[in-house]
């Protein structure tokens, strides 16, 4: 029997932020303002501040679905180049399924979200689809180059 106290519960749910204080704050031009770091996540999640004008360019996450809740700020989501672009406004919760085409413009105030997704796999070292088998036994086998993911 084990007792109570060698029994891993697991991690406990906290609050890991404040979003809207991490909008709010001085403007940086872009990049990542929060990232989830928690070990043995399932998750990834971050918090992503668009510059005025700034663009994440149309791109297709083929693995992935994303959700995005917009924190602070305006501005567009593009699909196909056919379609009309949606308007993103502060609280809006936007699905991006994997497969599809998606790209984010920022408003003239910059726009600032919030994107929750599977967690990745970590890069692996493996054969290349297509590569020839394991050498034969007694020959030097030379190591694959290591295979890499696509951003979020």
């Amino acid at each position: 029997m084990t007792s109570p106290s060698a029994i891993d519960s697991g991690p406990d749910p906290r609050v890991l932020c404040d979003v809207r204080a991490l909008a709010e704050a001085p403007p940086v031009p872009a990049g990542v303002l929060w990232k989830l770091a928690e070990s043995g996540r399932q998750l990834d999640a971050n918090v992503v501040r668009l510059a005025p004008g700034g663009r994440i360019t149309a791109h297709t996450e083929t693995q992935l679905d994303v959700m995005l809740v917009v924190v602070a700020g305006a501005g567009l989501l593009g699909e196909d180049p056919s379609a009309e672009p949606q308007p993103l406004t502060e609280g809006a919760l936007v699905w991006l399924p994997h497969g599809a085409t998606r790209s984010i413009t920022a408003g003239e105030a910059g726009l600032t979200y919030l994107t929750v997704h599977r967690r990745r796999p970590g890069m692996r070292i493996g054969s290349r689809p297509g590569a020839s088998p394991e050498p034969p036994s007694g020959a030097s086998p030379v190591p694959p180059p290591p295979t890499g993911t696509s951003p979020a």
